[in-house]
């Protein structure tokens, strides 16, 4: 997979940090992309799932090959079968 791809792509399995967020206690969260929805990424962590919104947040990714991407999560409010098949702008 492409770094520069990512937004096009599957999410669930791969590891998220949150690196901003609207809301100061979800920085420095991170786990398992367990769930994705239009608007909400649930990330299980060591203390339970966490429910995300894309749009407040940005995220820091593990690609299985350990590159870490970040993606501001305005990018991937969609539903993850339509943002996969979108044409995005280049970022």
């Amino acid at each position: 997979m492409d770094a520069s791809e990512l937004v096009r792509h599957e999410l669930v399995g791969l590891h998220a940090t949150v690196a901003k967020a609207k809301d100061a206690g979800a920085i420095g969260l991170e786990g398992e992309v367990v769930d994705e929805t239009r608007n909400m990424l649930t990330i299980k962590t060591a203390s339970g799932r966490k429910a995300l919104a894309k749009k407040d947040c940005t995220f820091v990714f593990t690609l299985p090959d350990a590159r870490r991407v970040s993606v501001d999560g305005s990018l991937l409010v969609a539903r993850p079968e339509d943002r996969i098949k979108k044409k995005q702008k280049s970022w």
